[in-house]
């Protein structure tokens, strides 16, 4: 795959973690640090991108990175999007260009405003374990956008874990809401075990890794069965069991109720953010 794509170059507006990840992911993946360009404003990020590896190419200078990329990847704050977009939509780049957003909740109308209905453009959702390679990423793209520019997009973020694409733009909210903020659901379950765990005697560092060696071993179970999530937690259920007496109390608390609640919130929130 990477003999691909190995001449494209790719370029990032941004050189934060985000795009720090993604960078990580495309030299693992085999693509050359030399095709490879960041621009970004401030010296201390712009040295955190030349620690990755030598050869990659590093700028202030946004105009010029987006004047050499086939892939150009809009990794700032949505705060400043406009601004930034708006600049780059006036600025020289190639015609075929692949434009994409990694920032929450920019839409593709939002896009085609600033580079026009005819480029190829793509709304990515990344997730943050994209930055140990194991991201989950929601990708939709405009209708201007052919198969070999989702080609390459998907290559840029596959490089980062798993990316499915989605036909929807409005099923980019739902990605936003459990795989966007998910990662955080996960962390507050881990942290409430290893709380816990410390009250009944272990000290922090045991019951922290009682936390996330147990999260980490179930995700692999899951990802290695074929067997749906309702199944594999019956098989860990047995009857009377200590397992079973932890569900039925969570059950007895609406914890589904407690959840849908809560990606009912995420969700809603980035469709506000998606509006303004």
């Amino acid at each position: 795959m990477t003999g691909d794509f190995a001449d494209k170059q790719i370029g990032f507006i941004g050189g934060g973690n985000m795009a720090q990840a993604i960078i990580r992911g495309l030299l693992h993946a085999g693509h050359p640090a030399d095709a490879i360009s960041v621009a970004d404003p401030s010296p201390e990020q712009q040295s955190a991108v030349l620690e990755i590896a030598s050869g990659l190419v590093v700028s202030a200078d946004n105009a010029l990175v987006a004047a050499a990329s086939d892939l150009l990847v809009l990794a700032v704050k949505p705060q400043i999007m406009a601004e930034v977009a708006g600049q780059l939509g006036h600025a020289e780049r190639p015609d075929n260009q692949v434009i994409a957003s990694v920032a929450a909740g920019i839409t593709l109308a939002s896009m085609r405003g600033w580079f026009g209905a005819d480029a190829a453009l793509v709304r990515v959702m990344p997730n943050q374990p994209s930055l140990v390679g194991c991201g989950m990423s929601g990708l939709c793209a405009t209708p201007a956008t052919s198969e070999a520019d989702k080609a390459l997009l998907g290559y840029a973020m596959e490089a980062t874990g798993l990316a499915i694409w989605v036909d929807n733009e409005d099923l980019m909210d739902t990605v936003t809401a459990v795989s966007g903020s998910g990662p955080a659901y996960f962390y507050l379950i881990m942290e409430i075990m290893q709380e816990i765990a410390g009250e009944f005697g272990f000290d922090t560092e045991v019951a922290r890794m009682l936390a996330i060696q147990t999260a980490l071993g179930a995700a692999e179970v899951a990802a290695s069965s074929d067997e749906d999530l309702h199944t594999l937690r019956e098989r860990v259920t047995s009857p009377g069991g200590t397992t079973a007496a932890a569900l039925e109390s969570l059950e007895s608390d609406n914890i589904r109720a407690m959840f849908r609640k809560a990606l009912t919130a995420a969700h809603a929130r980035s469709v506000e953010l998606g509006k303004n």
